[in-house]
């Protein structure tokens, strides 16, 4: 039996990245001109996380950034540890926010700036791959913590409506995100042994295209 999915296409050089729309049987009969990029997303969901899949044609720009880790912006933590690498002004006033959670705000923030300095904003990010260690005396890695971060700069607008969705932080009820953002890139996440920096829990690589040449 065939899935279906939804097309969202968007010609590089307009800046309509994500934008227009169509509905196709399988994976078949969608290859994008060569300036277009075509965002697959779950058939009849308006406020997907991700996307099934992203395709981008042979002449569109794109740029990949080199995992990106949490800077130790808490210098009232022990350094090495985890909570050192976390903003404590970026979770003033939520409640229940995890150390992953806490770390990967931090990181996808830097992702951002990262994004701004090769002249992208996360709009333009098409795929992510974030790479997670379990917190200390956990038995695994903390995926909800990372999904609430992220939806926090992802995913966040409604494409039929176009509203902003609130997002929880922690357990705190949901409030507008740090950043409306409708981009939902193809991801993968996946927990691992070791990351680079003693203390880091989230690592994020973007791939992102540019919407004009």
């Amino acid at each position: 039996m065939k899935r279906r999915t939804q097309v969202l296409v968007g010609t590089v050089l307009t800046g309509s990245l994500l934008t227009g729309g169509a509905t196709v049987a399988g994976a078949g009969g969608w290859w994008p001109g060569p300036k277009e990029v075509r965002v697959m997303l779950p058939e009849g969901q308006s406020n997907p996380a991700i996307a099934n899949g992203v395709v981008t044609g042979g002449e569109v720009a794109g740029y990949q950034s080199s995992g990106l880790g949490p800077s130790a912006l808490n210098p009232a933590a022990p350094a090495g540890t985890p909570e050192r690498y976390t903003d404590p002004a970026l979770t003033e006033g939520a409640e229940g926010v995890t150390v992953t959670e806490a770390q990967a705000l931090v990181v996808l923030r830097n992702i951002r700036t990262n994004l701004a300095a090769a002249g992208l904003t996360p709009a333009d990010v098409v795929t992510m791959k974030c790479y997670l260690m379990k917190p200390p005396g956990a038995q695994v890695a903390d995926y909800a913590g990372w999904n609430r971060a992220y939806r926090q700069y992802f995913a966040n607008v409604d494409l039929e409506t176009r509203q902003v969705v609130p997002v929880p932080m922690g357990t705190s009820a949901p409030r507008p995100p740090l950043l409306a953002n409708k981009a939902r890139p193809a991801r993968a996440t996946m927990e691992v042994a070791s990351l680079a920096v003693p203390g880091w829990l989230v690592e994020v690589e973007v791939t992102a295209v540019y919407r004009k040449r």
